[in-house]
């Protein structure tokens, strides 16, 4: 079995057994009722009263737009500043996405209330700012990695620089490409917890009321959900990474 097939499996696995245990958790809601009541007791409701279907989808709501806006940004200002336009800019654009990475996203939130009031706008805002680094060093250290002498032989048969960057260094560089979008997605689900301090709803919910009520059942519920989701997402990406990975490419 070749090393991308091994890849794909390894993607597969991950998916299946996130799809698992996600549907424990959030389908088979009575069965984790069950279990938490045995857990924590019966004289404190563990199970949260909004179903954690209608909390999971919100929360994917909230990563998807992030991410998208991430990806959207991310990529393309990775690839400027790895072109001569651009180069001279690397530095401070680089110290730009690190400062996003190491502001607190809850300060972030509390930043953008006055100026986006509550609701979903400032937790996207504080989730694009915080996944944009992975983003942006995965695509700047992926088209770094590719040798010179492949892009230069790109150029001896004809190709023009946009047709180089397409066909030859995006498909070469996907793969810390797309280890920089796990990166960042998987953070983002984690780092969506906090949108619930500004009404955005999602799996921060049942952590939140669990915290502020002292419901340990409740904590675990909204936690167990968010760790499930992220690995289907990782799983799903390194299946999707391992599709776009050219063959016999490392």
């Amino acid at each position: 079995m070749s090393g991308v097939q091994t890849r794909g499996w390894g993607g597969t696995v991950g998916v299946l057994a996130g799809a698992v245990a996600l549907a424990l958790v959030v389908a088979n809601q009575p069965l984790v009722a069950s279990a938490l009541t045995a857990l924590f007791g019966e004289a404190r409701d563990p199970v949260f009263a909004t179903p954690l279907l209608d909390l999971a989808a919100r929360h994917l709501l909230i990563v998807a737009i992030s991410s998208a806006l991430t990806l959207v940004v991310g990529i393309p200002l990775g690839i400027w500043v790895t072109r001569d336009s651009g180069r001279d800019f690397r530095e401070i654009v680089s110290t730009g996405v690190d400062f996003g990475q190491v502001f607190p996203p809850i300060a972030v939130l509390a930043l953008m209330l006055p100026v986006l009031g509550i609701g979903l706008a400032p937790a996207v805002v504080a989730l694009f700012l915080y996944g944009l680094f992975p983003v942006v060093s995965g695509v700047v250290s992926g088209l770094d990695s590719v040798q010179p002498a492949v892009i230069d032989a790109a150029r001896g048969m004809g190709m023009g620089r946009w047709r180089v960057l397409f066909t030859v260094e995006l498909p070469l560089a996907s793969g810390v490409i797309m280890a920089g979008v796990r990166t960042s997605v998987i953070i983002n689900v984690g780092t969506a917890t906090v949108a619930a301090a500004t009404g955005a709803g999602g799996l921060g919910l049942p952590i939140f009321t669990g915290i502020s009520t002292q419901n340990a059942g409740i904590v675990l519920e909204g936690a167990l959900t968010v760790s499930a989701l992220a690995l289907v997402l990782d799983g799903a990406l390194a299946v999707l990474g391992g599709w776009l990975r050219p063959r016999g490419s490392a």
